[in-house]
């Protein structure tokens, strides 16, 4: 199974469209997760039409609209593995602790918010990652997107992708 994780894409303020590299993982993908941050629903739609799966959650930036079509946290089973999506974990330092304490079902969390790509487990066996931003890098050097190959309920391989600057 092919996963896309992406988050914080704060479409149109950051930039006016989606990369096209990142389009072009979507449809390549089983299924789409969004860590959120959307800031507008057109992109949700977007995602929506052209993904197989969308588990997705809003994050800090989204209104009322986005709200009432995400939930705050989102879980799913992928082949076995017990996945969970949020936008915020607070604070780099005790992420792994405080995540493995608050979602002790899962074994995958997918976050966002920092727009900083994260791949950590923590001591009991949670994988937490961040997939960074694909409009925003902030204070990083690449706007970025991760895709994870699942195989036999396990994550099997799981690739940062860095984006072109934008023109």
């Amino acid at each position: 199974m092919r996963l896309l994780l992406t988050s914080d894409t704060h479409l149109p303020r950051r930039a006016r469209e989606l990369p096209a590299p990142l389009l072009a993982a979507v449809e390549e993908a089983d299924a789409v997760v969004h860590a959120g941050d959307w800031t507008d629903t057109a992109t949700l739609d977007l995602l929506t039409a052209r993904s197989r799966r969308l588990i997705a959650v809003y994050g800090n930036n989204d209104g009322p609209e986005l709200r009432a079509r995400l939930p705050e946290v989102a879980r799913a089973e992928l082949e076995g593995l017990r996945v969970g999506v949020v936008h915020e974990t607070g604070g780099a330092q005790g992420r792994e602790r405080r995540c493995e304490d608050r979602f002790p079902d899962l074994d995958l969390l997918i976050f966002g918010h920092s727009h900083i790509p994260w791949d950590t487990t923590a001591p009991g066996g949670l994988r937490l990652l961040n997939p960074g931003s694909p409009t925003d890098r902030r204070r990083q050097p690449h706007c970025t997107y991760m895709t994870a190959e699942l195989h036999g309920g396990r994550l099997a391989e799981v690739t940062l992708h860095r984006l072109p600057p934008r023109r």
